[in-house]
């Protein structure tokens, strides 16, 4: 909730987007999912760099000192022997010291769906806007009436009751406005922050219906997300074979310190010394062939259903683009006979407003009329955002 209404706070000083692809480049910057895979991507490449440079010699520095309870040490008669050879074997001290440096060598899918929660929000306060505006029309024809009956009402040609009932209808208009922008507010705010951006006007795109035919051209994140799992098994497959294989490794190690690898030498003198050990290790890992032949059934089995599971993901996408198709089709028929349909209202409701004046014809037939002039205008707004919402949600579906 702070971060909700810090961002309300925030609108004001923030950029203006209008454009439905604007929106959508905002949000995926903004939403806070979309971060989170910023910061897991750039920690996943640093993970694979890692990995890649594994068969590189590994290189360790480390530092030690000891203090012994006792060690080793040669029998008394030894001591005496050596000091009548006149040597003064003083033997090892308890305390210990170590500078080492060891070298081993080693042979060791969220955001798109952000646009369809844009498309929803963008094209509602499209259609916000269409009913908003053909409000004020349907306002602007009821006053217009509603001026005419008081002057009728002033000549003794019309009832009161017709002029009350006019006003009384354009004052539910007005209510119906009130509505709308407060719906209209919500949505922007909404809209706005979820891309991060002030959204005041939204501009409706241009969109033909033919962009949006059937393809078989998909490239839709999550099909890349199967095909890198599927590319993942089979390299795991491989690496069976890998596993069962003799490994050859090289290895050496240094340490400047005492006591050095001549332990009789150090017993005589408690000097540090260079020390080193170079050598090569081969090491064979028979335990993989017990398993080997369940891991390769397991990965095959998970190889098949990754593979079953990208077939339906294409077939149902498919489906969904069929019906976005017959959808934007239909409201081309509709939108087809809307113009007609517009034109024969608004001609009725003229005729009416004629015979209101003449008296043949009460106030509640012309309201009734303007009525379903204004539903036949808003029915031709709603199937012209309806069918731009359809393509640009077969663009969605298909990702291009």
């Amino acid at each position: 909730m702070r971060r909700f209404i810090w961002m309300i706070m925030l609108l004001p000083m923030m950029a203006q987007a209008q454009t439905l692809e604007e929106c959508q480049r905002a949000a995926e910057q903004n939403y806070p999912l979309i971060r989170q895979y910023d910061l897991i991507e750039k920690t996943t490449n640093l993970t694979v760099a890692n990995i890649q440079k594994g068969w590189l010699p590994q290189v360790s520095a480390s530092a030690q000192a000891t203090y012994q309870s006792d060690v080793i040490a040669f029998p008394d008669e030894f001591k005496q022997l050596y000091q009548q050879m006149g040597l003064d074997m003083k033997g090892l001290t308890k305390d210990q010291y170590r500078v080492a440096i060891d070298v081993n060598q080693k042979n060791e899918v969220n955001l798109y769906n952000v646009r369809k929660r844009v498309n929803e929000m963008y094209f509602s306060l499209l259609m916000l806007d269409e009913e908003i505006v053909l409000n004020r029309d349907l306002q602007e024809l009821l006053a217009g009436n509603e001026r005419k009956l008081q002057a009728m009402v002033k000549g003794g040609t019309a009832a009161e009751s017709d002029w009350q009932s006019v006003k009384a209808e354009r004052l539910n208009v007005v209510q119906q406005a009130t509505s709308l922008e407060s719906q209209k507010r919500m949505l922007t705010v909404m809209l706005s922050t979820f891309c991060g951006i002030e959204v005041k006007n939204v501009q409706k795109p241009v969109a033909k219906a033919e962009d949006s035919r059937l393809t078989a051209d998909n490239h839709r994140p999550e099909l890349r997300v199967l095909d890198a799992q599927i590319g993942l098994l089979q390299a795991q497959e491989k690496a069976l074979n890998a596993a069962i294989m003799p490994k050859l490794g090289v290895f050496a190690q240094g340490y400047y310190g005492y006591p050095g690898l001549n332990m009789f030498e150090d017993m005589m003198s408690h000097d540090w010394s260079l020390n080193g050990i170079i050598g090569a290790r081969l090491t064979w890992n028979i335990g993989d062939l017990y398993t080997r032949k369940n891991d390769k059934v397991k990965l095959r089995l998970q190889r098949e259903l990754t593979e079953s599971n990208r077939e339906v993901f294409l077939f149902n996408n498919s489906l969904e683009q069929i019906q976005q198709n017959e959808d934007i089709i239909r409201y081309q028929r509709l939108m087809a006979n809307d113009e007609e349909i517009i034109a024969l209202r608004s001609a009725v409701r003229k005729a009416s407003e004629s015979k209101l004046s003449h008296g043949i014809i009460d106030v509640n037939d012309l309201v009734r009329e303007i009525n379903q002039e204004n539903a036949a205008r808003v029915q031709h707004s709603i199937h012209e955002i309806e069918m731009l919402k359809q393509i640009y949600d077969n663009k969605f579906t298909t990702n291009n």
